[in-house]
């Protein structure tokens, strides 16, 4: 059976391990770091969408344009009140008689109109410039200004807050190897991927879940995408030591018949997520990851991390991309496992009869007489056939019948007779 070719990544490989040019032109739908690949174009009520959801927009900007916008809130609202202040001081006759008692004290200009609004928003009271009781409708507005900045306060320490614990900075502590790899188990084909947890503190109801995205363009210009979920050996995990998630390539797996040659010719991307709570702060999280026909390597396996002492599990985290070469077959899965059934219902050749044990050969020596008649009778006996005995015939012979007498002239009763003798 042929197998396949090897390849092993370094600790430090880059996040794409791409051989091929056609690929390496081929977009991604979810980066590596998890962030999808996707642009929303002409959408209905986008800015009205937006507005809408301001909280969720401002939690999903960038950090300098929040920035910006919280800049300019509170900016806006001192300029915006600083004006009212201006418009009552010059309503009130503050600004042309200054002998007058104004609605509030050191305010005869713009800037100590805008002046007095930032410190009455950021509470510093220098202690120059104050409220009269001449003027009901500055005590007005300087409640729904302390109202006001209670409320921008509120929101903008919130986004902050909600900024900083996004599930996209804990999604980063949580980290998926650089390449999938396949590799035997129990003899099966298997693909698996390694998912680690890069701080101290444990996850609580880790969910693990892949996907296969394939898109379809045609003729007319049409695209078709297509999801299949991939059944994995263990989804629910305890993610406290790096773990290596697996997926049997069997009868009911989209690569039940996929090989090495169709891998590096097909065109699909494995999405790999792991949703999570973290026990720390309670929020659920997920991290994503993808994975193209070029990351990965057919014929792997991820080198051991984890080492038991006495006292406690270590783990070796510089060997989480490492990878170790492995014999496997280049043909799918269910070639592999036709072959292996073909192996077993051949029918296997009748042992050959074994020949008997021969005699230790024992210490020699010289036959005598009697054992070497006995051994030439035995080899004749084996050798030729039996002959049978010669029958015997007995006659009575007397004196007159002259044809009685044996070759030497001798007669029956003689002949008897020296029989009895000897």
């Amino acid at each position: 059976m042929p197998l396949a070719e090897y390849s092993s990544v370094p600790s430090d490989a880059p996040p794409s391990l791409k051989s091929d040019q056609a690929s390496c032109n081929r977009q991604r739908f979810v980066h590596r770091d998890g962030s999808g690949n996707v642009i929303f174009r002409h959408v209905p009520e986008e800015w009205l969408i937006l507005v809408m959801d301001i909280f969720t927009t401002l939690v999903e900007i960038r950090w300098r344009v929040m920035f910006l916008l919280f800049a300019l809130s509170y900016i806006l609202s001192w300029l915006f009140f600083g004006i009212f202040f201006w418009v009552i001081a010059i309503a009130h006759g503050d600004v042309q008689n200054t002998t007058s008692i104004p609605c509030v004290y050191e305010v005869r200009s713009f800037t100590a109109a805008f002046l007095f609004s930032l410190e009455t928003q950021t509470t510093i009271g220098y202690g120059f410039r104050g409220m009269t009781e001449n003027c009901m409708l500055a005590i007005v507005v300087v409640t729904v200004q302390d109202v006001m900045s209670c409320f921008i306060d509120t929101f903008v320490i919130g986004i902050v807050v909600a900024k900083m614990a996004s599930a996209r900075k804990r999604a980063q502590t949580i980290g998926f190897s650089h390449c999938a790899v396949v590799n035997l188990r129990n003899s099966i084909l298997c693909l698996s991927w390694r998912v680690g947890d890069f701080r101290r503190n444990h996850l609580v109801e880790g969910t693990a879940r892949a996907q296969i995205v394939r898109s379809t363009v045609h003729s007319t210009g049409k695209v078709d995408v297509t999801y299949q979920d991939l059944v994995l050996e263990q989804s629910h995990i305890i993610l406290a030591m790096p773990t290596t998630i697996t997926h049997h390539m069997d009868a009911t797996s989209p690569l039940y018949t996929t090989s090495l040659d169709a891998l590096r010719r097909d065109h699909f991307e494995l999405v790999v997520t792991f949703t999570y709570t973290d026990d720390t702060t309670g929020i659920l999280h997920q991290t994503r990851s993808s994975y193209t026909p070029n990351d990965i390597l057919w014929g792997a396996l991820f080198q051991e991390m984890i080492r038991v002492t006495r006292r406690n599990y270590r783990v070796d985290y510089s060997l989480f991309n490492q990878t170790a070469k492995v014999l496997v077959p280049i043909v799918s899965a269910a070639d592999y496992e036709q072959k292996k059934q073909l192996r077993l219902n051949s029918p296997r050749p009748s042992p050959r009869p074994r020949p008997s044990p021969r005699p230790s050969p024992g210490p020699r020596s010289k036959p005598g007489l009697g054992q070497s008649l006995n051994q030439d009778l035995n080899q004749n006996r084996t050798s030729e056939p039996l002959l049978k005995p010669p029958r015997v015939t007995e006659e009575l012979v007397t004196k007159k019948n002259p044809e009685s007498l044996n070759s030497s002239g001798n007669t029956a009763e003689e002949e008897s007779a020296k029989r009895e003798e000897m």
